[in-house]
């Protein structure tokens, strides 16, 4: 048998163990996610009113401490999804259902920033920018409430993050406020008890509505609110074919005909059914405040009237 060459044999000794004895990667801790991105929650704290610690437990949550597929390929912390008005890249990986599509950002601090524009642009989480900053329970509970997560202990979650890592201290920073959100303001949006006494109803323009949970139809609401069917749909300008969806505003009486506003910006892709949605407004009303077709959607950057006609 003849002897490999000494050459061949450097080799093979310089080459070490194979590939496959690699160790695995390092996972980032709580301590080490808290410490590398506390700034930028305090940061959004202060400018846009979400609570620090909030911020800070949802993105553990949701990331597993940074090291979810999502947080890692996409930066993405909070497991926010497209949606209809997402613009920039995306992430395709497997959640409630196969293959669906997640917000992708060049940074992290992007999706800190994408996180607080998502809470503050929907109204379902409108009332939250109402609670003191300090109130993180509260804040805990309104997310599951407005339907942030599926998970039934989505709120207990959060708070024994906070508390285990006291998160809380966060939100005593100087200058730290709520934020309310225009142009619903304090005295028309007030939390009272349903007749049903089993979920939370809200004002908005002096019109009372509720927060769309998971498993909630047309006709159980009717059934559990003491509204007649149809009422549902004419209330909320809606076809008698619309679906529900977890989180969505849904108003339980008539809207009125003008809003406690002057003029609404369009912003790119809101339609004029989420618009009325938005200020409690009649449908037909917006329509003929500012004399346009049945039908019609509005530019982006038009200026709509709330209260007097064009």
């Amino acid at each position: 048998m003849k002897k490999a060459p000494i050459v061949l044999l450097s080799l093979l000794l310089l080459a070490g163990p194979p590939a496959f004895a690699q160790p695995a990667e390092r996972k980032m801790t709580a301590k080490e996610y808290i410490e590398k991105f506390k700034e930028d929650a305090v940061r959004e704290m202060l400018v846009a009113g979400v609570p620090a610690s909030i911020t800070l437990a949802q993105g553990m949550l949701e990331s597993g401490n940074g090291n979810s597929a999502l947080a890692v390929y996409a930066n993405n912390h909070f497991g926010i999804k497209c949606h209809k008005d997402w613009a920039g890249e995306s992430y395709i990986q497997d959640d409630d259902e196969k293959n669906e599509c997640f917000r992708k950002y060049a940074t992290v601090y992007d999706s800190y920033l994408d996180h607080s524009n998502f809470l503050r642009g929907r109204q379902r989480y409108a009332f939250l920018f109402q609670l003191k900053i300090t109130d993180y329970k509260g804040w805990a509970t309104g997310l599951k409430q407005a339907g942030y997560a599926t998970d039934p202990r989505y709120a207990e979650r959060l708070i024994d993050i906070i508390e285990a890592n006291k998160l809380n201290e966060l939100d005593k920073v100087e200058g730290a406020s709520p934020r309310p959100i225009e142009p619903v303001n304090p005295r028309q949006q007030q939390a009272v008890v349903s007749s049903a006494g089993k979920r939370q109803v809200f004002e908005n323009n002096g019109v009372k509505y509720i927060v769309v949970k998971k498993g909630d139809s047309f006709l159980k609401l009717a059934q559990e609110l003491k509204l007649a069917y149809p009422e549902l749909f004419r209330y909320n300008d809606l076809r008698r074919n619309a679906s529900l969806e977890n989180g969505q505003l849904l108003y339980i009486e008539p809207k009125k005909r003008k809003a406690n506003t002057e003029t609404h910006t369009v912003k790119p892709g809101e339609t004029m059914q989420e618009i009325a949605q938005l200020y409690g407004i009649r449908l037909k009303s917006l329509y003929r405040k500012n004399r346009m077709a049945a039908g019609q959607e509005p530019r982006a950057g038009e200026v709509l009237q709330l209260q007097k006609r064009k």
